[in-house]
């Protein structure tokens, strides 16, 4: 009987490790989860440096997740995502391609949000002895590159776009523009000497101390500038992409953006 007890008792002991090994395979503890979660961001190039500062600020309350970059213009990336590229969270330039992603059903709507806001400025190199302070200024005979982003997919391009349309002089500049496939390239070019001048944003213009800013464009000539940010409907990570955008949102990311030059949109 002796042993028929001790049998009973190891079968026991053993079955009940067996069910608590399934519950915890298939109910992982929030901190095993947490552990491995990895969080894509697609965002624009025009962010990289103030999300690149904020990210140890981010790391400090949520150690285990772990954050990565993929920056570029914000219509290529659009059109990653369209075609299946990887990517938790869309941070965009202008509200035109997170517009296309929700047409499609690419974003979970109710975390769609206006985050952050720029300005397009006029910028030519330091040593650039150009006399200029205007837009319009960009029809003289003596400015022969003008470096602006695609027209199409870059969002400093399309509002570049729409302000030379509102000047009346989109005809005038056509024959000496130079594209840039990110806002990034197109400051590159002004710093380099390869652009008399350039449009980008004032974020970007006050990162470097090779261009100077000539004029700031009015605010009527071009649509809002607002960088939209929502989480992608195939995301396997959902709470760790929503822990992410809260924290932006928390005055230590506005703070950090502030430094660099953003507005901070109003809450829709």
């Amino acid at each position: 009987m002796k042993r028929k007890n001790v049998f009973a008792f190891i079968c026991g002991v053993a079955i009940a490790l067996i069910l608590a090994t399934i519950f915890n395979w298939l109910n992982p503890s929030p901190v095993v989860a947490q552990a491995n979660t990895n969080l894509l961001i697609s965002a624009a190039a025009s962010l990289q440096d103030a999300l690149k500062e904020a990210q140890p600020l981010f790391q400090k309350t949520q150690p285990k997740i772990e954050v990565n970059y993929n920056f570029g213009a914000s219509g290529a990336l659009q059109q990653q995502i369209e075609q299946g590229a990887p990517a938790d969270i869309f941070f965009s330039a202008a509200a035109k391609q997170m517009n296309a992603l929700q047409d499609k059903n690419l974003i979970l709507l109710d975390t769609r949000r206006n985050l952050l806001t720029n300005r397009l400025v006029l910028v030519v190199s330091s040593n650039s002895d150009l006399k200029i302070d205007k837009f319009e200024q960009l029809t003289d005979t003596n400015i022969k590159r003008i470096a602006v982003g695609e027209f199409r997919s870059v969002p400093v391009g399309q509002y570049s776009e729409e302000l030379f349309k509102k000047l009346g002089i989109l005809s005038q500049v056509k024959p000496k523009l130079v594209f840039g496939n990110n806002v990034r390239n197109v400051l590159a070019a002004v710093e380099s000497g390869n652009a008399d001048a350039g449009i980008v944003y004032t974020t970007d213009a006050k990162l470097s101390n090779k261009v100077r800013v000539v004029a700031t464009a009015a605010e009527n000539l071009h649509s809002p500038i607002v960088y939209p940010i929502a989480i992608i409907s195939s995301s396997k990570n959902l709470d760790a992409a929503k822990e992410y955008i809260q924290f932006l949102t928390d005055k230590q990311a506005r703070t950090v953006f502030e430094k660099y030059g953003f507005g901070i949109a109003k809450a829709s």
